[in-house]
């Protein structure tokens, strides 16, 4: 399990990257570059997501 935790927030970064060469600095909230704000911003919840996962099994392991 901690393996694909790991694969997913590389997954994550790599959506990150990816929307923030998509964006359009001079207008960011219009067309395209709404799209790449939304999958910046998913990607970093994702991040998160998995690190509060690895966290509660640490937890989980320890009261064990």
């Amino acid at each position: 399990m901690k393996i694909f935790s790991i694969v997913v927030i590389i997954l994550a970064v790599a959506l990150i990257v990816f929307n923030a060469t998509q964006i359009n600095y001079d207008a960011p909230l219009e067309g395209k570059s709404t799209v790449a704000l939304i999958g910046i911003v998913s990607g970093f919840c994702a991040i998160v997501l998995m690190l509060i996962f690895l966290v509660s099994k640490k937890i989980e392991e320890k009261t064990k």
